[in-house]
């Protein structure tokens, strides 16, 4: 990855922006809306602990001397429309409240960005957020319901993915919490899935085992293995290496053993 995304907090925290007119405005706004204060002097936002700053000035050196001064003050700077500039770059965002979901192409191209975010819209149900707050809601219930954390896991994978009771592209998903909750089946406490890769392109898995490799607590893999096919397992996934001659961990395990590759 060019970037590492994060999501920051910065609800009732001072934000430098420093500018003037249509480039600097839209960052104002999005701090606002995201709960943030704007600061347009730099010193008095650097004494006021700000963590991050825009810069969107009209003339380049400009920006380029203010994003030196902020970056040597320990800020994180984004300079508008300077990428190269960059320690953070913003996304194009979709919300479904409090469902967040960011869109970047690294400061490639924010146009690319936008229209990747218009067709997520399309996919998204308007209600999508009311599904995560009902979720929220109801996380003591379902810990009690399923206590094991990976059984807890692969129960809400089952029931989130595609063609679930609780499919998160599907209407009406969030009206069937309750029910789901009450009705639904344990997972097995062990699974094991051995799968032979024969291609290092990532886009070559089946679906089926893209799906298990995405929801593995644990992944058992060939060292020939490519990092492209291993980085579609979730970060948090334990990871070790064939021949694996202990214990298999708990949960779902996905065995990754290398084919012939073309």
């Amino acid at each position: 990855m060019r970037s590492l995304p994060l999501f920051h907090r910065i609800a009732g925290q001072p934000v430098i922006v420093l500018g003037e007119g249509e480039m600097a405005e839209p960052k104002r706004r999005l701090i606002e809306r995201a709960g943030g204060r704007v600061v347009s002097v730099m010193q008095a936002g650097i004494d006021e602990g700000a963590r991050l700053a825009f810069v969107a000035h009209d003339d380049e050196k400009m920006c380029e001397g203010d994003a030196i001064r902020l970056r040597c003050a320990g800020l994180l700077v984004n300079v508008v429309d300077r990428p190269d500039l960059c320690d953070f770059t913003t996304p194009s965002l979709l919300e479904r409240d409090p469902v967040l979901i960011a869109v970047s192409t690294s400061g490639a191209s924010a146009g690319l960005a936008k229209q990747l975010r218009l067709r997520l819209e399309k996919l998204l149900p308007a209600n999508l957020g009311e599904l995560a707050e009902k979720l929220s809601a109801m996380r003591g219930a379902i810990k009690a319901r399923f206590p094991s954390m990976p059984v807890r896991r692969r129960a809400l994978d089952d029931a989130l993915g595609e063609g679930g009771y609780l499919d998160v592209l599907a209407e009406g998903s969030a009206d069937r919490v309750q029910i789901w909750l009450e009705n639904a089946e344990t997972p097995g406490a062990e699974a094991v899935h051995r799968f032979t890769i024969s291609s290092d392109d990532p886009e070559d898995l089946t679906l089926r085992q893209a799906r298990l490799l995405g929801s593995a607590d644990a992944v058992i893999a060939d060292p020939a293995i490519p990092a492209t096919i291993l980085d579609r397992a979730r970060a948090d996934a334990e990871r070790l290496i064939l021949p694996h001659d202990g214990d298999l961990p708990s949960g779902l395990v996905i065995i990754l053993e290398r084919g012939e590759f073309p």
